[in-house]
């Protein structure tokens, strides 16, 4: 018998330190909605971050907003987010709630907001040079500092224009590609020392800094980093759908460094949400197939459950019907279709209250929909089914 809640303690458990709150597509409002609405639910239960699939250095500006009310609303909304996101008006209200909650709290109480993807598209990754910069102006606040490297201890040089490196092509054609250069592979190098630096000078640099400021420039060094691995992929010359999948593998696993590192710096104050599409989050690998591309890669959420166990908790999104993405009423005998007789507006179940169904079949590519199969279905702690999407509200 399937029974649906909108209470989020019964999938909460005692080891949970990620709980993965996933949607099956970016272009329906209502998922953001019922996050918030979830994340205040989670904040009662000790939960002191929220991690969305967002630019993680741009995320620092909204953090510092939420937190000491640095910036302007808006200014964080244009600048803070990546991908659009911050022209969602449930981001908006997240943000606006979380600096709510905050402004009457001692720092130690106060909510934090992260974002845990690369600074980058799938078809589009910009430049390393600010990211290495940052952290190179950094480490010579240590007066003690000696690169030990020689003239080619120049970024801006060895970078060249930005441009070349955030032009489509130097993705999607890997003849235009600056990551396999002898400049990038000198990048490489130095921006590994430039970690060994952060770490070897770590005691006098918090010591002068703050251990925040630490973790801010390791940050942008991890991202630079990111960078330069997702260029190098970039430029080898593969089939195209292995070449894609490598791409979206890499990100990915930039993806799941973010979250432990985030998880490093919150494992003494709570668990953290996580909030991205279904691809990211599942356990199970991720698969996608457009016209001749037929792609298969570990996500971000198979490399956590690999590395975490049952710390790693997963709720799997689910849709019925949005006049947003055009998407009509699922058919009978799909899993959604089930899931949509017992759902009045939006409802958590375990995925074990479903039966045997099949996966829908009437969705476009333009929608970014995943239908529900039962690999996912296998593998998720619960399900999040909305009825119909942006009309979703609390009953």
């Amino acid at each position: 018998m399937m029974t649906m809640t909108q209470d989020i303690r019964n999938f909460v458990t005692a080891s949970c330190e990620l709980l993965a709150l996933g949607e099956p597509t970016h272009q329906e409002p209502a998922f953001g909605q019922v996050r918030n609405e979830l994340f205040a639910q989670l904040v009662d239960l000790g939960f002191r971050s929220i991690a969305l699939e967002t630019d993680r250095v741009a995320a620092l500006a909204v953090n510092d907003y939420v937190q000491e009310g640095t910036g302007t609303l808006d200014t964080v909304m244009a600048d803070g987010f990546s991908h659009g996101f911050g022209k969602l008006a449930a981001n908006r209200e997240l943000v606006t709630w979380i600096r709510e909650y905050n402004r009457t709290r001692p720092p130690a109480e106060r909510l934090t907001f992260h974002g845990f993807d690369a600074p980058l598209e799938n078809t589009q990754a910009p430049s390393p040079r600010p990211y290495l910069e940052y952290a190179a102006n950094y480490l010579a606040l240590d007066l003690t500092f000696d690169t030990g490297f020689d003239s080619d201890f120049d970024l801006a040089g060895l970078t060249g224009d930005d441009e070349r490196w955030s032009r489509t092509e130097a993705i999607t054609d890997p003849s235009m590609s600056p990551g396999a250069t002898p400049e990038a592979e000198k990048l490489r190098t130095l921006a590994d020392d430039l970690l060994t630096s952060l770490h070897t000078r770590a005691p006098r640099l918090i010591a002068t800094t703050s251990l925040a400021e630490w973790h801010r420039a390791k940050t942008h060094l991890t991202a630079g980093l990111g960078l330069l691995r997702y260029h190098k992929q970039s430029a080898q010359p593969l089939e195209e759908s292995a070449r894609v999948s490598r791409l979206l593998a890499t990100r990915d696993a930039l993806m799941a460094q973010n979250l432990l590192d985030i998880r490093d710096t919150e494992a003494q104050r709570g668990p953290t949400l996580v909030f991205a599409h279904n691809l990211h989050l599942q356990r199970t690998p991720s698969h996608w197939s457009l016209g001749a591309l037929d792609t298969t890669w570990f996500g971000a959420g198979a490399i956590l459950a690999s590395l975490r166990g049952d710390h790693y908790t997963v709720i799997a999104g689910s849709l019925g019907r949005s006049q947003a993405l055009g998407l009509q009423a699922p058919a009978p005998h799909t899993y959604e279709s089930y899931l949509q007789h017992h759902t009045t507006t939006w409802g958590l179940t375990p995925t074990t209250t479903l039966p045997p169904a099949h996966p829908r079949t009437d969705t476009t590519p333009q929608q970014g929909y995943f239908p529900l199969d039962q690999p996912t279905l296998d593998t998720a702690d619960a399900l999040l089914h909305i009825n119909t999407g942006t009309a979703a509200q609390s009953t």
